[in-house]
């Protein structure tokens, strides 16, 4: 059994903890953080408290890595260099050359490096690879309501990387072309984002990124030769339309024929530290590693420079100098 530790007990640090210690093939042995007060994650399961990450090596055989994106490359490459197996929540890292570092830290030590795209895991996504054939367009809508967490990344980096990750999944080709535009409206960082990717296989896709929307919006859709596909990461829902063709001597006209797809129910976080033990105890490689995780921030990167380059264009701005007044919005 693995011996496995939380490092970072915020919003998905918990989540982390608690997957691990209910888990058959993990053993959680304990929870570090700066804050203090988050010691009430590691009473409620019983394990020691850390307040330095440092004093879990030579204790633990893997950790989930949940603190602030700024940390991600200092604390894992020193925990893997010290041979143990990193799951870094997404994204991977806050530049290129950072990642480049986690990567090479990772086959330096022959450890295993996962990254959290968690939705990667959604039981509805896994469904469509099922039936994937050559897609063509897509339509992604991310949109959450506004909360105080996760502000020191912008909406790219926040939410719209899942599909960004999930986009080069799918296509398994090249980008050839970026355009975007986002602005900052209650926060210092982008809110609210769209972007279009051209693929060098003749794949485009439309993808909009909202944290300041007043719904929850998880959905894909895509086009694909003789097929309409449509996913709902949030109720776990995935369906497809299809052109059923006559028979050459029937005479009658094609129909369109509706089916939904088994998708076995499953916590898509539960999937994914799942996947994540194995390939540590298989030595294979996890569903999303350091290097997907790499390609998603590389397309996140450049859509970020799109934005920055339309923003001087149309002379709206980024970023805000200090954090906007929220109290009149009763925040």
């Amino acid at each position: 059994m693995l011996r496995v530790a939380v490092i970072g007990a915020g919003h998905l640090g918990r989540h982390h903890a608690r997957i691990y210690a209910a888990h058959d093939g993990a053993q959680l042995v304990g929870v570090a953080d700066t804050d203090p007060a988050k010691r009430e994650i590691a009473d409620q399961y019983g394990v020691p408290f850390f307040s330095d990450y440092y004093d879990l090596i030579g204790k633990v055989d893997a950790v989930s890595l949940a603190v602030p994106t700024i940390d991600h490359c200092v604390i894992g490459c020193e925990l893997m260099r010290n041979g143990i197996h990193v799951l870094v929540e997404k994204p991977i890292s806050r530049s290129l050359e950072e990642a480049d570092q986690l990567l090479s830290a990772a086959n330096e030590n022959n450890v295993t490096l996962a990254v959290g795209h968690v939705e990667r895991h959604n039981p509805a996504l896994q469904a469509v690879f099922k039936i994937l054939t050559q897609p063509l367009f897509f339509e992604m809508h991310r949109l959450g309501v506004f909360t105080m967490r996760s502000l020191d990344i912008d909406v790219v980096m926040d939410l719209m990387i899942h599909d960004l990750d999930i986009l080069l999944a799918l296509t398994g080709s090249e980008v050839s072309a970026v355009s975007a535009v986002g602005i900052a409206i209650l926060s210092k960082k982008i809110d609210i984002a769209n972007a279009r990717v051209e693929f060098v296989n003749g794949a485009v896709a439309n993808i909009t990124a909202s944290r300041i929307s007043s719904e929850k919006v998880r959905k894909l859709r895509f086009f694909q030769p003789y097929d309409y596909i449509s996913v709902d990461y949030a109720s776990q829902w995935a369906g497809a339309w299809s052109l059923k063709p006559p028979s050459p001597t029937s005479g009658a006209k094609p129909e369109i024929g509706a089916r939904y797809l088994e998708v076995v129910q499953r916590e898509p976080l539960e999937a994914e530290i799942s996947d994540f033990l194995r390939a540590v105890e298989t030595r294979t490689s996890p569903l999303v590693d350091g290097a997907q995780g790499r390609k998603a921030l590389e397309l996140a990167t450049e859509i970020l420079k799109k934005i920055e380059e339309h923003s001087l264009k149309a002379g709206v701005p980024t970023t805000w100098s200090v954090m906007p007044d929220l109290s009149k919005f009763g925040m």
